[in-house]
């Protein structure tokens, strides 16, 4: 029981790290696609 318990903690806690991780670079792509966004107004003007 206690295998089991530790093998389910251990799963729980990487797709935890796995999905804040996929935020944070989410977030940066979105940061990057907005710069790149505000150089081709730049551009433009």
């Amino acid at each position: 029981m206690l295998k089991k318990l530790n093998i389910f903690t251990l799963t729980v806690l990487a797709i935890a790290g796995l999905t804040l991780s996929a935020c944070e670079t989410i977030e940066g792509a979105g940061q990057d696609i907005e710069n790149a966004g505000h150089s081709i107004q730049d551009a433009a003007n």
